[in-house]
């Protein structure tokens, strides 16, 4: 017999919150529990940061409380949880408070997963590392929750992601790649010396391609453009990658133009077909092999 698909409405915060229906249940009442007794959401993938915002929330903690109860949920080694409140716990410990008001809820793992991310996701300035985190988890949590798109696509459960935030499903997969960098990359990637185009097409190389990749942007302070990235995606893909290589491409050939030029004298060893790729790389495995047999 066909199990019959699940509500798709698991993915609404404000439904998955109930506040509209909050009843007199020990489970939905406001209660103060001690900071102590608060715990991170595991692979919690938003940063808490004390910047000019948090020193505007301890102000108003100060003159007003806690205006809007964090949700949390019992731990089974004891405790709460939090599911969505980070901020608001370390800004009642800038406060200088020992206790927190809280809304208690019984939520499984994966209903955690999708209010967690949709209460953080509309924050401004999230980094594209967090989004990365933030989608898969959720994305991770809607499968395991059997939702689906109405045609099941990949595509479409992902748009079903990136609603709460207005991000395409396309554009949902492009950060969930982030999550395959390097996690020294995927800094660079947040500090804004990598874009997150080129970011992606690197989330493809090898983790040790990533290693040389990154010794050329760190230490011989590379960047990398799209078209670089792309290059260093379809050598990898093709098996031609070598450390050599990337440094070629990333730290040796730039010109004042960002073009690489081949002397004519060169070119004439190759047949007139030939494209700059195509010698570019017989290039690189010559140079490789001299450099090899030194």
């Amino acid at each position: 017999m066909r199990r019959p698909q699940k509500d798709i409405q698991l993915t609404t915060y404000d439904d998955l919150l109930g506040i509209s229906e909050i009843d007199d249940t020990d489970m939905d009442k406001v209660i103060e529990v001690p900071l102590a007794e608060l715990f991170p959401f595991k692979n919690h993938p938003f940063h808490v940061l004390d910047d000019e915002k948090m020193d505007e929330t301890v102000e108003s903690i100060r003159s007003y409380g806690v205006l809007n109860p964090a949700l949390v949920r019992p731990r089974a080694e004891g405790g709460y949880e939090l599911v969505a409140g980070h901020r608001r716990k370390r800004a009642c410990e800038l406060a200088g408070r020992d206790t927190m008001p809280v809304i208690v809820r019984n939520y499984s793992d994966d209903e955690a997963v999708v209010i967690m991310v949709d209460s953080n996701i509309q924050r401004d300035n999230i980094l594209p590392s967090e989004k990365a985190f933030a989608y898969k988890m959720k994305l991770e949590a809607l499968k395991h929750q059997g939702v689906k798109s109405e045609t099941g696509s990949d595509a479409e459960t992902a748009d079903l992601v990136g609603k709460e935030a207005g991000d395409s499903g396309r554009k949902v997969q492009r950060y969930i790649r982030l999550t395959e960098l390097l996690p020294e990359l995927l800094e660079l990637v947040d500090r804004g010396k990598i874009k997150v185009s080129p970011a992606v097409s690197l989330s493809y190389l090898s983790k040790e391609e990533q290693e040389w990749v990154l010794q050329c942007v760190v230490g011989r302070a590379a960047s990398v453009s799209g078209t670089m990235a792309d290059q260093l995606k379809k050598h990898s893909e093709e098996g031609k990658l070598t450390e050599l290589a990337v440094e070629l491409i990333l730290c040796e050939e730039k010109k004042e133009t960002g073009k690489v030029t081949l002397p004519g004298k060169v070119k004439q060893y190759f047949p007139k077909d030939y494209s700059n790729q195509q010698i570019e790389q017989v290039i690189f495995e010559l140079l490789e092999n001299w450099k090899n047999s030194q």
